[in-house]
């Protein structure tokens, strides 16, 4: 039998601890969702509740008449930012590894250099062009700045340069051209890139509330994230409610990871290099 040598039990102690530390908070919420504001109130760490109650989900998909609007909201945005990155992230990306191109060097490092800029400073001028627009409080104004996103292209491009040369040759000589061997070989063979990248855009979209607050202004155009603000008031706050909804919130994004977790950690691999 092989020793377990003391550097194995050192790291799985420190992933154990760090697990449980990250999940505690999960777990306090959890349980907070199905607590009386009183209790919550109390204060204290108690994970099992005292007095067990359903009120509070009862109280949001019932009382909260734009609970479903946002909810809706949230996943208009989120499902089309999400395919939108899919599409023209995966393009550029295939653009900038196979295709030589006047620029293609250039834009490759202007690429590189938005990955510097903070979001928020673009925030501004994101506004300013939405309004000149027309498309605040609109869909679009939501979805249009988010449809691409430059940290997606540099790892599209890292998984296309390490994509064998060989299959497109192959289709080159079928008579297929550069779409078509993109759409019908290329695309359907970049699963785990793809992967890798619905679970991050999906995720960041699914939880972004910056652009939303910036965006709309209409109670009725909110995201969940900013709809999540309704419960807190000037002078009291319903962390009980608020509970119960960040557990709802919480649902597809969890969906969309156990669902495309089998290729998440082979997409990582592959778009690392070679």
């Amino acid at each position: 039998m092989k020793p377990i040598r003391w550097s194995t039990i050192l790291l799985y102690t420190v992933l154990i601890v760090y697990a449980l530390i990250t999940f505690l908070p999960f777990a306090w919420a959890l349980s907070a969702s199905f607590k009386p504001l009183s209790e919550i109130a109390e204060g204290g760490i108690h994970f099992i509740p005292q007095n067990f109650t359903l009120a509070n989900y009862r109280q949001i998909s019932t009382q909260e008449p734009l609970f479903g609007r946002w909810f809706l909201n949230s996943a208009i945005a989120a499902i089309f930012i999400t395919l939108f990155n899919l599409l023209f992230n995966s393009m550029a990306g295939y653009a900038l590894a196979r295709i030589r191109f006047p620029g293609n060097q250039f834009w490759f490092f202007l690429i590189l250099a938005a990955l510097m800029v903070p979001g928020q400073i673009t925030l501004l001028p994101k506004f300013l062009i939405l309004k000149s627009f027309g498309w605040l409080n609109t869909y679009q104004g939501l979805i249009v700045p988010g449809a691409i996103n430059a940290t997606f292209i540099f790892m599209m491009r890292q998984f296309f340069i390490n994509f064998p040369k060989e299959l497109e040759e192959a289709a080159a000589l079928d008579g297929l051209g550069r779409f078509e061997t993109f759409f019908q070989i290329v695309l359907p063979l970049a699963k785990p890139a793809l992967a890798a990248q619905t679970i991050f855009v999906f995720m960041g979209a699914w939880n972004e509330f910056l652009m939303p607050l910036v965006v709309m202004s209409d109670p009725e155009m909110f995201t969940l994230p900013l709809g999540l603000n309704a419960f807190k008031g000037e002078y009291i706050s319903y962390w009980n409610y608020i509970m119960a909804a960040s557990m709802i919130f919480t649902l597809p994004a969890l969906a969309i990871y156990a669902f495309f977790n089998r290729y998440f950690i082979q997409g990582i691999t592959f778009t690392g290099g070679k």
